[in-house]
């Protein structure tokens, strides 16, 4: 179909436009991002195409023909992504397939279950303060350790909540 400049008309959806190549090398790029701050590769991958998806929902067959990579590969990405809350997993229906799926609060969830995370650590410190003592540098170091986790998980408990609201003002703007 042509256009009035006798060109060809845009497509109407404006992923039907988007280049297949460069989608990828976004794909790879923030792959390696994530992969600096210590994701796996392939769940990094897996998360960074299902992120750059518009629907933010991929299959298995999906994600293989996109990544080239066995389903035995995604099976252990999606596995570990599920696992630290950054992707669920749907069942289609009526089928047997899984689709797996980013949501616009991933990173929210991921450092709210941080939160527990830290949790755990700081009773942990604080066994290993009154195992080794107060008084010794170990004792010392792990006091340090667990009053900077402390420090973070209130914190985080304030970004989180401040986050919310900025988040809600930036769903009434658009």
């Amino acid at each position: 179909m042509a256009d009035a400049a006798g060109g060809a008309a845009p497509a109407a959806d404006p992923a039907a436009r988007r280049d297949p190549e460069f989608v990828s090398r976004f794909v790879e790029h923030f792959a390696a991002q994530l992969v600096e701050a210590g994701l796996p590769r392939m769940p990094a991958r897996v998360f960074a195409a299902l992120l750059s998806s518009d629907s933010g929902s991929l299959t298995s067959a999906d994600l293989g023909e996109q990544l080239k990579i066995s389903p035995a590969a995604v099976s252990g990405a999606v596995r570990y992504l599920a696992q630290v809350h950054l992707i669920s997993r749907e069942r289609e229906p009526d089928s047997r397939r899984e689709r797996y799926r980013v949501h616009s609060e991933q990173w929210y969830e991921a450092l709210t279950n941080r939160e527990a995370v830290l949790k755990r650590w700081e009773d942990a410190l604080r066994d290993g303060v009154r195992s080794l003592g107060e008084d010794t540098a170990a004792g010392a170091r792990l006091a340090e350790t667990l009053a900077f986790f402390q420090f973070v998980g209130a914190e985080l408990s304030g970004v989180m909540e401040r986050w919310r609201v900025h988040r809600e003002k930036l769903h009434r703007c658009s």
